[in-house]
């Protein structure tokens, strides 16, 4: 019989979630044996009613009996249900218990409910373009089973460590979906990695025991980037251009070359996004799309002239965005035509503006790694080296400085060299 070591359920508040009444859902949190799993419970409540050391609503007020009975009887059925899966002799895990609880616990057995499971109830957490590229994941796992096995679906009690390795190598050598996309190193670790997590899915619900990818390690190449110089920069800023749709894009993209944000964080860029900083001028306070990390950007003289460019676009749409961007697909379509006309030999997509703000821009200009990491919004200093490069221009610059601090201040001193008869003596 499996049983576990630990097992509690305490309620608590969630005070990030807070409204703007000050109400703040009441959340019940499962723990098994470490690990835990929290169920909204669609009450609220004030901080101040609530009481930490009960878990409960403050008992004095007329208002909490209702509430409190329902905690009550909440706390009860998952008892109930830790009990339920005690004597089944099942796996018993928090979110185990939380499924049973909400009546969703149709056990996975199997590879394809896996990815089933996973397709109707996680890709609506991801973005869009995140959650389209799970389904070449998932078609390349079904070749895989079906060539390997010669069979539709298998048990998750197979996927161990030696069939993830098999299927990296399957991948290596296999054809590829589309031809004109053959799979790379880093496109395989890719499709390696959403494996992993459609794993830890099971993992955490207890369909298997052991993650799979326990002992496997995913292995990137590293991959620079293109980024444009001061003097590329220069030659789209001052490129003559007639077609408005070429002329729009290549405004964007500079505008992201002076402000290091995204294409989907220039396309959703409001009025309300400007505001005024410490220093009494204008910056971009927005969160990244990516993380919702908190992102303060002061506006540059150029990024300014861009918007003021463009100042009667905005309130055109309801959104109240102040650049007209088109779809990602176009705007790299547009930079390559913009890249022909400018003679420039580096293939630009939209992203190479945000690495052109963190080495042209910023790093070689003598702004610390630290503050670019800022700006960039990332919340590690290595994710900013990936983008913000020590190039050779960078490292030039530097030595020059050391040189300049090495020269000597003082007279040159003597020459001391031997003579015939091996005395020394001072040539001056």
């Amino acid at each position: 019989m499996k049983t576990s070591k630990t097992f509690g359920v305490h309620f608590w508040l969630k005070k990030t979630a807070k409204k703007e009444n000050n109400k703040i859902p009441i959340y019940a949190r499962i723990t098994v044996d470490g690990l835990r799993a929290d169920i909204s419970l669609k009450r609220v409540t004030t901080e101040t009613d609530w009481c930490i050391k009960s878990g409960r609503l403050n008992p004095r007020l007329a208002s909490s009996k209702n509430t409190n009975s329902y905690l009550d009887d909440v706390y009860a059925k998952l008892l109930n249900c830790h009990k339920q899966l005690h004597f089944e002799n099942a796996f018993i895990t928090a979110q185990a218990i939380k499924l049973r609880y909400l009546g969703k616990d149709k056990t996975v057995e199997t590879l394809k409910e896996l990815i089933q499971y996973h397709t109707n109830n996680e890709l609506a957490k991801l973005e869009s373009g995140t959650a389209k590229n799970y389904k070449a994941t998932e078609k390349y796992i079904c070749r895989f089973i079906k060539d390997r096995f010669k069979v539709a679906d298998i048990q998750l009690a197979m996927v161990d460590y030696a069939f993830i390795v098999e299927f990296d190598n399957y991948l290596r050598i296999c054809k590829p979906l589309q031809a004109s996309r053959p799979l790379k190193n880093n496109g395989i670790m890719k499709h390696m990695e959403r494996f992993q997590k459609m794993m830890n899915v099971a993992t955490r619900f207890g369909w298997i025991k052991l993650n799979p990818f326990g002992l496997y390690r995913l292995k990137f190449d590293e991959y620079d980037s293109d980024f444009l110089d001061a003097s590329e920069i220069r030659t789209l800023e001052l490129l003559e251009i007639s077609d408005s749709g070429l002329l729009l894009v290549r405004d964007i993209f500079i505008f992201s070359c002076y402000t290091g944000l995204s294409y989907i964080e220039v396309k959703l860029l409001k009025c309300g996004d400007i505001v005024k900083g410490v220093d009494g001028e204008d910056w971009i306070s927005v969160r990244r799309k990516k993380t919702n990390t908190p992102v303060k950007v002061p506006l540059l003289q150029k990024a300014k002239e861009i918007l003021d460019r463009y100042s009667d676009y905005m309130g055109i749409k309801d959104e109240n965005c102040l650049l007209p961007v088109y779809s990602n697909q176009k705007v790299n379509q547009y930079l390559k035509v913009i890249t022909k006309k400018a003679n420039i030999k580096k293939y630009l997509t939209f992203h190479v503006a945000r690495h052109t703000f963190a080495t042209t821009v910023t790093l070689l200009n003598d702004v610390p790694l630290e503050t670019v990491s800022k700006l960039l919004g990332h919340t590690k200093l290595s994710t900013t080296q990936k983008y913000a490069r020590v190039i050779e221009k960078k490292i030039s610059k530097d030595m020059n400085k050391l040189k300049a601090a090495l020269e000597p201040e003082i007279e040159r001193k003597p020459d001391y060299r031997q003579t015939k008869h091996h005395h020394l003596q001072i040539v001056k």
